[in-house]
């Protein structure tokens, strides 16, 4: 994928999408085409395409200056490419502040800290005696339980001091926010404020102080509480001016106290100052127990004494060093487009700025490097370094005083020490959403090193949503339902730890418990970080069941996946017992094979798409046995597209049991082909040419047995005829197989006579397969119908060197030349390379078993666009193969409903115009072979489709788009997946269930100018439709299939005739737009130029109606006419037309 200009692609991230030109309704495909031909004729560029600088003659060999000599060289040495400097460079440019932004921040920062500094004092009370605060104004804290020991009274601040990446020259648009640390006098402390949310208490009381004065000043457009990081414990002051500079700042004030008040030594993680008889109002069992430990607690407070210590630190290593400003924003802006640097427990930019202090000090960085490398290389050192089992340190170990490492691995999941040695920067990141950012650094990793031209595009410009990046998402709601779960896991060291916050005491058990529950099924786990909230001062702070809902996403791996048994120890093993233990009642004993007896666990799936959902009876079952979490809080997403491509009696699969039938029918047929006796030449390869034989078939067909009462008998041709008073029959499709014959000296050199051989051999083969396995044949000069198990199959003979035959042209001289026609091209495809495709398509669905639902899944939504006209199969085949051989930024789908929104995402995003879509199948083109395809793509642009698709077979040609879609068609579907995709997103990302789920499939009718509607009797694929009716007609199948001795009718579809008369007569008035599968409406769209008057000519007068205009006779449609001849033509089959004459204009 080609990248576009850097402010286009941050619009993308932002939820705009760019979509090509021209639109649907625009000029006309004649009109463009002609254009582009008189702008090539003419050597014009043609519009929107990409075009090479002409520099002349002396600019083309001047000699480079000094300054370029030095740029040239610190790219060389930097950077892995130009293109990847200007695009970074480019970027830094629109996520950066400009000066003239700074000086207004820096204003408004001058006046906030007057402000502050005349807030009035107060007198001295008891903590617990809060009726000096104002009544419309809260306390920013839930003071649970209320009372506590200790005096408050309010001073101005000792010091107010910018912390933070404001001052560090790091932070990036569109959200500047300025912390300011507010130095909180020590008269206003004690001694022992450490204990019991004392310090907090102060620091809640200190803000409510603040908020109440600075609220009156009309300085300030807005003042409202927050929560620093998401912890409830420690609110912050949110400022923001008045007027129209609303947006441009947030300065975010953070009271702490002042340095060196608080004793380190008493703030270890071993250490307990949240006292349990406080707490809990009783004391600890008379056993001597020890009180437990406080890690997260006293964190906290060491973070608020760090402040200023980090800034100076910060200050130092990023103060003179450019490159590594750059490389900061750089992982500020991909942190943010993988959603991991918002919430409590956040990756964020400031843990990242002391990561890249970190690498400083061990010499893995220096400040020569450049953005690009210091990105590099801390993604490197994410990708190798699991922190969640060695920890790493500011600190110099050398003092004996200072904890151990394995004191902070004992009390947090992650460990990364600041320079005091004392605090773990880390304390609030779960190993979860660790382990997510080692898997995202990973993947970073494996893109920069493939050096792909697309790779900035990818790894800076891409958003990674949670819907988007994994394969299953679960909602937990209420989270209330977690308090219950942490009663029932007894984690209540963790909640006294923790000031009662139950989402976050739970969040970790809970996802060790699914970790270990999905075992080989599960590649990652993730979960959300609800967004920090925001609330009015005269509002009490949210409570922790209002914070949203709990989201966890499961990267699966497709191997495991569908895999019915859990097998555990041997009965006679001590571990049999925990087993037991784990899985509860779903655990039971069971010989195997090998004669073993095992504990073990069954899952109930019968079908392929019950298999996928084999985690969420996982899920369910373990949060009910152990965290008492029932199913009806569980809302699982990982099927809900599926009923999209289920046929019309299938209840829990999506077709992939019929397609292996049929597959496996296909193959018993190939090896009687290879097998069949009396032959003259025999068959050197049987090839499937169908979207069956590759998986991708939207509704598989299933084995048929008409019932003859719905037709009438040709006995002479042994053939059926549909009875005109039933309705349509079930329509049957025949499946296409290539037949090629070996080379032989007797074939004929003439095109006519070859025809003629392959028609006699489609006679023998027909008469062979009849009377060697009584198959049930009807013969034609062009291919051979084949009955076998209720499937019909459509063989086609041929002959390898015809394709060359038919290009061979001979001049009136007798000389010999070898010329592209389109009959020898049209046989090229249909004979070598779509069964090569079939094939290569076959092998990817053997890799990656979610290939087919995807497939089906994005062909199912063009088609009920009322767009599958345009697209061939093929070609949205490729589509989606390409997620699956090109995932990057994400890892290849493992459920169809993560891959059909990566499709959605990629046909809105994909710079159709200016890029081909390279789809590497078996991985056959190098990435030298990659770049020369790129370029000659360039060059042949315009005598290229507007959809370029490049396979190895293809690397020049689009077969598959040659025919379509037009620049209309195109540019409707991109508009119409950037609509559909967010949509999407947000019906499945609902927590209280995504209503309904079909709408994104139902077709927008109102762009069209006339609707053709039709009666379901004629309709054969009725139920196929996006809303299946409850009832249709009986289709003359009979319910129990067997053998049939007449072969069925084929491909008839009343439809589908009548879109062709349609565009055989009024193809040059209108376009028309229908869904085969089980569509009731054709949408009719006259073309721009149709209602263009022109001159009276006798053969031009189809569907015209003179008018005298200027005196002259002029010819324009006859709109009723035309609308009458629709009816006519589709007598029966439709059953109203429907005129929107607002639209039109004759």
């Amino acid at each position: 994928m080609g990248p576009a200009p850097v402010g286009a692609q941050l619009r993308l991230a932002a939820g705009k999408t760019e979509v090509m030109e021209p639109a649907l309704e625009g000029t006309c495909e004649e009109e463009k085409t002609a254009c582009s031909r008189k702008r090539i004729m003419a050597g014009l560029p043609v519009e929107g395409l990409l075009q090479p600088v002409k520099l002349s003659r002396a600019e083309l060999y001047k000699e480079p200056t000094n300054e370029e000599l030095n740029r040239l060289r610190e790219t060389e040495i930097l950077f892995h490419s130009s293109l990847l400097r200007l695009q970074i460079e480019e970027l830094l440019k629109e996520v950066r502040l400009s000066e003239k932004k700074k000086e207004r921040i820096d204003a408004f920062l001058r006046e906030v800290n007057q402000r502050i500094l005349r807030v009035p004092s107060t007198p001295e009370t008891e903590l617990i005696d809060q009726v000096w605060l104002p009544a419309d104004i809260r306390v920013p804290l839930h003071q649970v339980p209320f009372t506590v020991k200790g005096c408050f009274h309010f001073l101005p601040p000792a010091n107010i001091t910018i912390v933070g990446s404001y001052l560090l020259g790091t932070c990036i648009r569109p959200d500047i926010n300025v912390d300011v640390a507010l130095t909180i006098p020590k008269e206003i402390l004690q001694d022992k404020d450490g204990l019991n949310q004392r310090y907090f208490r102060k620091r809640a009381l200190y803000l409510a102080h603040l908020a109440h004065h600075l609220a009156q000043d009309p300085l300030f457009g807005s003042v409202r509480f927050s929560y620093t990081n998401g912890c409830h414990l420690k609110p912050l002051l949110l400022l923001r001016p008045h007027g129209k500079s609303e947006h441009l700042v947030t300065v975010r004030l953070h009271p702490c106290p002042p340095p060196d008040f608080f004793r380190p030594c008493r703030l270890l993680p071993t250490k307990n100052n949240v006292r349990s008889a406080w707490y809990r109002g009783q004391g600890l069992p008379g056993d001597g127990s020890p009180e437990p430990p406080t890690p997260r607690y006293n964190s906290w407070v060491l973070q608020d004494t760090a402040l200023e210590s980090h800034m100076q630190l910060l200050s130092s290593v990023l103060g003179s060093a450019p490159g590594l400003k750059d490389g900061v924003a750089l992982l500020k802006v991909w942190l943010r487009q993988r959603e991991l640097d918002k919430g409590l427990g956040g990756f964020s930019g400031f843990l990242v700025s002391m990561l890249v202090a970190f690498l400083m000090s061990t010499r893995k960085i220096h400040t020569s490097m450049s953005g690009y490398q210091v990105l590099r290389s801390v993604l490197q050192f994410l990708a190798t370094t699991d922190l969640t089992v060695n920890g790493i340190s500011l600190c110099p170990r050398s003092d004996p005083s200072l904890p151990a490492l394995a004191d902070f691995h004992q009390a947090f999941p992650v460990v990364f020490l600041d320079s005091s040695g004392h605090l773990n920067l880390c304390a609030d990141v779960t190993a979860a959403t660790y382990h997510q950012v080692q898997h995202e650094a990973r993947l970073s990793m494996a893109l920069l090193d493939s050096k792909a031209d697309d790779g900035f595009q990818l790894l800076l410009m891409t958003p990674k949503p949670m819907i988007r990046a994994f394969d299953h998402i679960l909602h937990l709601r209420p989270l209330s339902r977690l308090q219950a779960a942490c009663h029932r896991l007894k984690l209540w060291p963790e909640l006294q730890d923790l000031g009662g916050d139950y989402v976050s005491a739970a969040l970790g058990p809970l996802t060790t418990l699914l970790e270990q529950g999905l075992g080989s099924r599960l590649h990652l786990l993730a979960h959300s970080r609800p967004p920090v909230p925001e609330w009015k001062i005269s509002q009490d702070p949210p409570k922790h069941k209002d914070s949203g809902v709990l989201t966890l996403g499961l990267l699966l791996w497709p191997e495991g996946l569908t895999s019915v048994l859990e097998m555990g120890p041997e009965a006679d093993q001590p571990k049999a017992a925990d087993f037991r233990q784990f899985w509860g009642s779903r655990s039971e004993l069971r010989r195997f094979q090998d004669g073993a007896i095992r504990e073990a666990v069954v899952w109930e799936a019968a079908s392929m798409a019950q298999k996928r959902l084999i985690p969420h009876q996982v899920v369910t079952h373990l949060l009910a046995l152990h965290a008492d979490i029932p199913d009806t809080c569980v809302h699982y997403v990982g099927g809900l597209l599926e009923a999209l491509i289920q046929g019309p009696k299938e209840t829990s699969g999506t077709g992939e049991e019929a397609l292996a039938v049929a597959v496996r029918c296909y193959d018993d047929l190939s090896h009687q082909l290879w097998g069949l006796e009396g032959l003259p030449l025999t068959v050197s390869a049987v090839q499937g040419a169908h979207p069956v034989l590759r998986y991708t078939e939207v509704f598989p067909p299933t084995p048929i047995r008409p019932a003859y009462s719905f037709y009438e008998r040709l006995r002479d041709r042994a053939s059926l005829l549909p009875r005109p008073d039933k309705p349509c029959p079930a329509y049957v499709e025949p499946m296409t197989v290539v037949c090629h014959l070996e080379g032989s000296g007797q074939w004929p050199q003439d095109a006519e006579a070859v025809r003629r051989v392959r028609a006699a051999f489609q006679l023998r083969l027909a008469e062979l397969l009849s009377q060697q396995h009584g198959l049930q044949c009807r013969a034609t000069a062009l291919y051979t119908d084949v009955l076998k198990d209720g499937f019909v199959f459509r063989v086609r003979v041929a002959y390898q060197r015809e394709p060359q035959i038919l290009r061979e042209m001979q001049s009136p001289e007798g000389l010999i030349s070898l010329r592209d026609t389109p009959a020898s091209l049209r046989l090229e495809r249909d004979t070598r390379q779509l069964p090569l495709l079939t094939s290569a398509l076959h092998g990817l669905q053997q890799q990656h078993p979610a290939f087919s639902g995807v497939a089906r899944l994005a062909k199912r939504w063009v088609h009920a666009q009322l767009l599958g006209e345009g697209f061939t199969d093929e070609s949205l085949d490729l589509v989606a193969a390409s997620l699956f051989l090109h995932p990057e930024p994400f890892t290849p789908p493992s459920s169809p409903q993560v891959g059909f929104l990566r499709f959605l995402f990629l046909v809105s995003t994909f710079d159709w115009k200016n890029n081909p879509l390279i789809v590497n199948l078996n991985n056959e083109l190098t990435g030298e072979e990659q770049v020369e395809i790129r370029s000659g793509f360039l060059a042949a642009r315009t005598q290229l489709p507007v959809m370029v698709i490049v396979t190895p077979q293809d690397q020049k040609n689009s077969v598959w788009t040659q025919d379509g879609p037009s620049a209309q068609i195109l540019q409707r579907l991109i508009v119409l997946a950037a609509e559909a995709l967010p949509i999407l997103e947000k019906q499945l990302m609902d927590p209280r269930g995504p209503g309904d789920i079909r709408t994104v499939f139902r077709p927008p009718l109102d762009i069209y100018d006339v609707l053709i509607r039709l009666a379901p009797r004629h309709i054969p694929r009725h139920r196929q439709a996006v809303d299946s009716p409850a009832a249709s007609f009986c289709r003359g199948l009979l319910r129990e299939p067997g053998p049939s001795p007449l072969m069925p009718v084929l491909a008839y579809d009343p439809p589908k005739l009548y879109l062709a008369q349609l565009r055989e007569a009024f193809g040059d008035l209108a376009l028309f737009f229908y869904d085969q599968h089980g569509g009731e409406v054709i949408g009719v769209l006259w073309k721009p130029t149709s209602f263009q008057p022109q001159p009276f000519k006798a053969s031009s007068t189809k569907g015209r109606v003179m008018v005298s205009q200027g005196g002259e006779p002029m010819m324009v449609p006859n709109v009723e006419a035309i609308l009458e001849d629709f009816a006519v033509l589709g007598e029966g089959l439709v059953r109203a037309v429907e005129a929107r004459s607002e639209r039109w204009t004759v």
